[in-house]
């Protein structure tokens, strides 16, 4: 009895919500991106540091009523740690990263261009040349993001999207001399299916 109460109390509700399941690729782009030194003694903030490469995701939405979201999300970048104190020497790696936003939309549900604004937490693992993530090798780090982007609706099943967003993290290996925040800029487009 209490559930049929639930159900038809909840049913508009249940209407106004949707989901959306979107695979996106595009750039990374790191700045203050110098990660210390790997020198015993003297070496400069920027002897280690990230290079630039590509990032592809999967994010999954979930709009609650007209102008609400919330999305989670794991994407896998790909950088490089350069020794610039070894003549530029450079070893391929990987970041992962998970996490959840709230999307604040400029439209209603259901329009066809959805402008959004969002902020999040995420987590990246930094996994270092010669480690793997799923034998616990990395260095995770905690952080925060924000960002914009444009959804478009192509038919009442498949969707556009383009994403700008900064993340924000503390550096990755504990070198000395770090210096503040590890900055990623994700510029991404992406392809989904809206349910």
């Amino acid at each position: 009895m209490l559930l049929a109460v639930v159900s038809v109390g909840f049913t508009g509700v249940a209407r106004a919500q949707s989901g959306e399941f979107w695979f996106d690729a595009g750039e990374s782009i790191m700045s203050n991106s110098g990660l210390g030194t790997d020198q015993a003694v003297g070496g400069s903030k920027n002897d280690v540091s990230l290079d630039d490469g590509f990032r592809f995701g999967f994010r999954f939405c979930f709009n609650q009523g007209d102008y609400f979201g919330h999305e989670v999300q794991y994407a896998y970048s790909r950088t490089h740690l350069k020794f610039n104190d070894q003549a530029g020497a450079e070893y391929g790696m990987a970041v992962h990263q998970g996490g959840y936003n709230f999307l604040g939309y400029g439209t209603k549900e259901g329009g066809r261009v959805r402008p959004f604004g969002t902020a999040g937490i995420q987590f990246s693992n930094f996994v270092p040349p010669g480690s793997s993530a799923t034998s616990g090798g990395g260095d995770n780090k905690f952080g925060f993001n924000y960002g914009a982007g444009v959804k478009v609706k192509l038919t009442s099943r498949w969707g556009l999207r383009f994403d700008v967003r900064q993340y924000l993290s503390g550096k990755p290996f504990n070198f000395p001399l770090a210096d503040g925040l590890l900055r990623q800029t994700e510029v991404t487009a992406g392809f989904g299916i809206l349910f």
